[in-house]
């Protein structure tokens, strides 16, 4: 559960950061939307990317793990295009990396810096 939370965290703080920072990402709705596609983005990452992860482990051991990078693009690419993309637009594959780069090492870290149970 607190997993689950982390990832929801991270979906909204990420699509915040990269609509703040990185051109190319245009963000045209509500908190309460922004609230509603990082939940949606950390429900993907939690139910979607472990299947994922398992189907294309081959894949990923073959590129040193970078075909994990395109896994997360792919999934940030769903969430803003295919299900939200009237309020939440990435224009090109360049803020799409940098999108998802943002999300990844915020899951990273923020794990990290909170305190154990």
């Amino acid at each position: 559960m607190w997993s689950l939370i982390l990832q929801i965290i991270t979906g909204v703080l990420g699509i915040w950061l990269a609509q703040k920072f990185v051109p190319g990402v245009e963000f045209t709705g509500s908190i309460q939307t922004l609230f509603l596609i990082g939940t949606i983005l950390g429900l993907i990452n939690f139910f979607i990317k472990p299947i994922l992860k398992a189907i294309t482990s081959p894949l990923r051991v073959l590129t040193f793990g970078l075909f994990g990078l395109v896994i997360n693009m792919g999934l940030v690419w769903i969430a803003a295009d295919v299900l939200f993309p009237k309020n939440l637009e990435i224009h090109g594959i360049l803020p799409l990396f940098w999108t998802t780069l943002i999300i990844w090492g915020l899951s990273f870290f923020l794990p990290r810096l909170l305190p154990e149970k």
